[in-house]
C-alpha cells in the first residue's frame, strides 16, 4: 500500500464512522501566544477542549502537518541519527467532542489496525493508566477491560503518569490515554526477548504508533484535577511510523515518503544512500529537514532570527551543514529538491505546488547565505587554531565555540570535527553552559506565570461589537492575574466588548471601562484559546459592578485607515505588479503599515509612484465599505475573495469588498476609503528572497511625513541660498567632490610612492634577509596595507614590519616573503600577536601578512624593536 492510499484509507474509515474530515490547520501558527507551531492534531481543537468554542461536529478527524523540535524524543540535535523520529511528521487522528468516548475509540483503533490493514495481533501492545496516588486516580481498568476483548492479558501493560496521563499544559484539560506500540522486530529477535519488556524502553523496532487520549478532567493552577461538564476523545498516530509498518520497512526513511528524496539527494551528491554511515545520516537530515523548511516557508512562516523564524532558520542551516560537511555540497542544493517533494506530497498538500516559487527562492537564498557563514567560521577556527598550536595547551575553551555558535551560525559538532582533525579538543562542558545560560535568559525573558480564571459569570460566547460600537455597557465574567518579565497584570474578560484584539495583522484596541466607583485603563487585547482577553494595570476593586467600555476613538480611526489601505494596496500591487503578487504578512496600528508580498526584484521608482498613485485615486474616490459579515466560505471565494496562505478560516468567513478589492478579513475598517485621507509609501526592501516589504504611512501621519520631508528639503535649499535649480545645484556640488577626492587619491598615491622608495632605500641586510622596520607617517590602515604588498612585490627576502599613529591610535603591519616562510618558519600572524602587546592591542593574520591595532601609539617603537627580534636572535 502507498502512502497516498494509506493515507486515504485512514480518511475513508473515519468517515464511514459519521466523522467529518477536516483541511489540516497551518503547521505556523498564529494569534496564539502559547504556541507557534502545531505540535498535535489536537492543536485546533483547543478551543473547544477548554470550553471557549462551541461544539460544531461532534466526530472529526484529519491528517494534520506538526512540527516539533524539543520535548521528549524530539531533540533537534538527535533528527535523522534513528530510524523514527522527525521535525516536520503527519498526524492521523480522530475527535470526538463530547460523543463517544474509551470503547469506541478502542474498538476502532483495533479494526482499522488489524481488520482494515490486517496488522497482526500478536506484534502489538497496548498501554493503560496505571493510576496516580498524588492525583488521586485509580489505574484505567476500563480501557484495560477493552482491550482485552482483543489482546492477551500479556499484550496489556500498565503505563506511568509520565507516560500514559496526557496533559495540554500545567493547566487546563488532561485525562488517562492509551498507547498502541507494535513490535516489528524479526520472527528470530522476538523469539529471543518478549516486545512486552521492550515496550516504552526507546527500542527502535518496538515503537508506539497509536494515542488514545481521554480527556476527562480539568488541571487548576494549583495542581487539583476537576472533571470536565464533555468527556473527549483526542487520538493521534503517527503518519510516517504507520506507513513503516505497513511497507514492512525498519525505518521511516525507507517508506516512500523519503526514499524519493533521499535518492535524489543521492543522485545530486553522487554518493549512494547504505554504503556510509555518516552519509546515511546526513541524507536523512536533508530529507526530514527538506519537508519541514517547505511547508513552513508555504504557511507564510519566512527563515529569521526572531521566534518561530528562528527556528525555521536553524533547521534549514542544520541541512545545509551536513549537506556541506558529509555529502561535500559546497554549493546551494537542498532548494533541487522541492520537485520530488511535491511529486511526493503535493496531492495531499496542494499549497507547495501553489508556493513553489517562493519556497524555492527562500530556500536557495538561505543555502547562499550560510554557506557564506560557514566559510567565515571556517577562518575564525583557523585562528584559534593556530593559537592553540603555539601554546602548550591543547584543549578550545567552550565559551570560543559558543561565540562561533551564538554569533556566526557555526555548529559545535562541526567545530568538535575541524579541531579533532588537527589534533585538538573543545570543552562540551564549557559549551554545554553556555548554551544552559542563554536558554535559561530565553526562558525568563519569555516566560508568563498565569492564575486560574476567577469565575464571577458564567458566559457561553463572548460577543464582539466593535464593528458597530466603540462603547458598549458590559460586565466582568471572569478574571485572572498574570505576570510577566517581573510585571504583575490583570486579563479580563467580558460578557462583550467593543474592544478590538489583536489578529490578521492589526494590533489590539486601547482604551478603558468605567463603573460608578472606578476607571480602569486597558492597555492592550488579544485573542486567546477563542477568548477576548483585555490587559489591565490594575484589577477593579469591584469587579461585580456594571462597566462601561470605551474604546480610544482616535487609536482606532488612524489604525482603520491604515488596515483599509493595506487593502487598496494589495489589489493595486497586484494590477501594476503581476497576479503573482501575494500577501505575506502585515502589520498595521494607528502610526503606519506594513504590507509583506510576493515578487522577485526591487520595485523600481516609476512602479512606486505608480502605485501611490493608484491608491490615492482609490481614496479620493470615496468608495463605500460593503461587508459581508457571516457569508459560507464557498460564496466569499465565489466573489473572489482573497485568502492568506497559512490563515485557517472557518466555514463562515467575514468579506470586506473596496470596489473591485475583496478580501476575506476579520478587521476593522474605514466606512469609505475617502476617510484614509492620503497614502504615502516610506519605504520599499526586501526581507527575504522573493519577499519585499512596503511601510507607508495614511491619514494624519501622512501629512506630517510629507511636511518633515518639505522642511528636509527647505533646509537643504537655504543652504544653498535657494537656488532655483536645486537638483542640478546638488548634482554639481556632488561631481566637484568627487573630482576633488580623485585629486587627493593622486597626491595620497605620489606620496606613498615617494615613502615606497624612501623605505626601500632605507632596507638592511640582517643574515641574508632584507629588512625594513619603520614607523610612518599615513593617514589610513589601508595605507599600511597598500604599501606593504607593493615592497613584497618588487623586493625578494623580505621582513617589513611598519607601524604609524593614526587618529591617535596604534596601526602595525608585518609582512613576510613566502619563501622566509617556509625556509626560516616565520609566521607573520604568530609574531604580529606578540608585539601587539606593546600597543595595547591585538590582531591577527596569515602566515606572509598580519595586522594590529592598538590604543597605545607611544608603543609602536618598542612594537617593531621586538618584531626585528625574530630575525636577529
Amino acid at each position: 500500500m502507498t502512502s497516498q492510499e494509506l493515507r486515504k484509507s485512514f480518511l475513508d474509515f473515519f468517515e464511514s464512522k459519521a466523522h467529518k474530515i477536516v483541511p489540516s490547520a497551518p503547521m505556523v501558527v498564529k494569534n496564539d501566544p502559547t504556541l507557534m507551531f502545531t505540535n498535535a492534531g489536537m492543536n485546533q481543537f483547543k478551543d473547544i477542549f477548554l470550553g471557549q468554542s462551541a461544539i460544531v461536529e461532534k466526530r472529526v478527524a484529519d491528517s494534520q502537518k506538526c512540527l516539533r523540535v524539543s520535548g521528549k524524543h524530539n531533540d533537534l540535535e538527535e533528527v535523522g541519527h534513528d530510524t523514527y523520529h522527525h521535525t516536520m511528521f503527519e498526524m492521523l487522528g480522530n475527535w470526538s467532542f463530547g460523543d463517544y468516548f474509551k470503547q469506541e475509540a478502542i474498538d476502532w483503533a483495533w479494526e482499522f489496525l488489524n481488520g482494515q490493514l490486517n496488522i497482526s495481533k500478536d506484534r502489538l501492545y497496548a498501554t493503560v493508566f496505571e493510576g496516580d496516588k498524588s492525583d488521586h486516580l485509580q489505574a484505567d481498568d476500563e480501557a484495560k477491560n477493552f482491550w482485552l476483548k482483543y489482546l492477551d492479558k500479556e499484550q496489556v501493560l500498565y503505563g506511568s503518569k509520565k507516560d500514559n496521563f496526557w496533559e495540554m499544559g500545567e493547566t487546563g484539560p488532561c485525562g488517562p490515554c492509551s498507547e498502541l506500540h507494535i513490535d516489528i522486530r524479526s520472527d528470530e529477535e522476538r523469539a529471543k526477548l518478549p516486545g512486552s519488556e521492550l515496550v516504552n524502553k526507546d527500542h527502535p523496532l518496538v515503537i508506539e504508533i497509536w494515542n488514545l487520549v481521554f480527556i476527562q478532567f480539568n488541571r487548576k493552577a494549583d495542581s487539583s484535577l476537576e472533571p470536565l461538564p464533555h468527556k473527549h476523545v483526542d487520538t493521534g498516530m503517527g503518519f510516517e511510523r504507520l506507513a513503516m509498518v505497513v511497507q514492512g520497512k525498519q525505518s521511516n526513511y525507507d517508506t516512500d515518503i523519503f526514499q524519493p528524496i533521499i535518492q535524489n539527494i543521492s543522485e545530486i551528491s553522487g554518493f549512494a544512500y547504505g554504503d556510509n554511515n555518516e552519509r546515511d545520516i546526513a541524507m536523512r537530515v536533508i530529507a526530514d529537514h527538506l519537508r519541514t523548511i517547505s511547508f513552513a516557508v508555504a504557511d507564510g512562516q519566512l527563515p529569521s532570527n526572531n521566534k518561530a523564524g528562528y527556528v525555521i532558520r536553524r533547521i534549514l542551516r542544520r541541512a545545509v551543514r551536513y549537506a556541506y560537511t558529509f555529502l561535500n555540497l559546497q554549493e546551494p542544493s537542498i532548494y533541487k529538491l522541492l520537485p520530488v517533494l511535491i511529486e511526493v506530497l503535493g496531492l495531499a498538500y496542494p499549497e507547495l505546488e501553489k508556493q513553489k516559487d517562493i519556497i524555492s527562492r527562500v530556500i536557495k537564498e538561505e543555502e547562499i547565505s550560510f554557506l557564506k557563514t560557514l566559510e567565515t567560521g571556517i577562518r575564525l577556527l583557523d585562528k584559534i587554531i593556530a593559537k592553540l598550536k603555539i601554546s602548550e595547551y591543547k584543549v578550545v575553551n567552550g565559551k570560543e565555540a559558543f561565540e562561533l555558535y551564538d554569533t556566526y551560525g557555526f555548529p559545535f559538532d562541526l567545530t568538535e570535527l575541524i579541531l579533532k582533525e588537527q589534533g585538538l579538543m573543545v570543552s562540551k562542558r564549557e559549551f554545554d553552559e553556555e548554551m544552559a545560560a542563554q536558554k535559561l535568559r530565553s526562558r525568563s525573558a519569555g516566560t508568563m506565570e498565569t492564575g486560574d480564571w476567577t469565575i464571577l459569570y458564567e458566559d457561553d460566547v463572548e460577543e464582539f461589537v466593535g464593528y458597530d460600537y466603540l462603547e458598549a455597557n458590559l460586565k466582568i465574567t471572569r478574571y485572572r492575574k498574570v505576570k510577566t518579565k517581573g510585571k504583575e497584570l490583570y486579563q479580563l474578560v467580558f460578557n462583550l466588548t467593543p474592544f478590538y484584539a489583536e489578529g490578521g495583522g492589526q494590533l489590539g484596541d486601547k482604551g478603558y471601562i468605567e463603573s460608578n466607583e472606578e476607571k480602569i485603563e486597558i492597555i492592550d487585547t488579544k485573542k486567546e484559546h477563542n477568548l477576548i482577553i483585555h490587559f489591565a494595570k490594575k484589577m477593579p476593586q469591584f469587579p461585580e459592578s456594571n462597566f462601561k467600555a470605551v474604546v480610544s476613538r482616535t487609536k482606532r480611526k488612524y489604525t482603520e485607515a491604515n488596515h483599509s489601505a493595506t487593502h487598496l494596496l494589495h489589489h493595486v500591487l497586484r494590477n501594476v505588479l503581476g497576479e503573482h503578487v501575494e500577501q505575506k504578512g502585515s502589520l498595521v496600528d494607528d502610526n503606519h503599515l506594513r504590507f509583506d508580498f510576493s515578487h522577485f526584484k526591487k520595485m523600481d521608482k516609476e512602479e512606486i509612484l505608480k502605485v501611490e498613485l493608484m491608491v490615492n485615486d482609490l481614496i479620493r474616490q470615496n468608495i463605500s465599505l460593503d461587508e459581508k459579515r457571516s457569508i459560507p466560505i464557498q460564496t466569499a471565494t465565489e466573489m473572489g475573495a482573497m485568502s492568506l496562505f497559512g490563515e485557517k478560516y472557518g466555514d463562515v468567513v467575514r468579506v470586506i469588498k473596496f470596489g473591485d478589492s475583496v478580501e476575506l478579513c476579520g478587521g476593522t475598517h474605514v466606512a469609505a476609503t475617502g476617510e484614509i485621507g492620503y497614502f504615502t509609501i516610506t519605504s520599499e526592501a526586501a526581507i527575504a528572497a522573493g519577499i519585499r516589504r512596503i511601510e507607508a504611512k495614511t491619514s494624519l501621519n501622512a501629512e506630517k511625513f510629507i511636511k518633515n520631508e518639505l522642511e528636509t528639503l527647505d533646509g537643504i535649499k537655504s543652504l544653498f541660498k535657494n537656488q532655483k535649480n536645486l537638483q542640478q545645484t546638488v548634482q554639481s556640488l556632488i561631481d566637484e567632490n568627487s573630482k576633488l577626492n580623485k585629486q587627493i587619491e593622486g597626491f595620497q598615491k605620489e606620496k606613498a610612492k615617494g615613502l615606497k622608495s624612501e623605505l626601500l632605500n632605507k632596507s638592511v641586510d640582517i643574515n641574508g634577509i632584507n629588512v625594513i622596520a619603520e614607523q610612518i607617517e599615513v593617514d589610513s590602515a589601508q595605507s599600511i596595507k597598500d604599501i606593504a604588498f607593493q615592497l613584497k612585490g618588487e623586493m625578494d627576502n623580505l621582513f617589513l614590519v611598519l607601524g604609524s599613529k593614526i587618529n591617535g591610535k596604534a596601526s602595525i603591519a608585518v609582512m613576510i616573503s613566502d619563501n622566509l616562510v617556509k625556509e626560516k618558519d616565520l609566521h607573520a600572524g604568530k609574531i604580529i600577536k606578540e608585539i601587539s602587546r606593546e600597543i595595547q592591542g591585538g590582531g591577527g593574520g596569515q602566515a606572509f601578512f598580519a595586522t594590529a591595532g592598538g590604543k597605545n601609539p607611544d608603543g609602536i617603537k618598542n612594537a617593531i624593536e621586538k618584531a626585528l627580534g625574530f630575525v636577529t636572535k
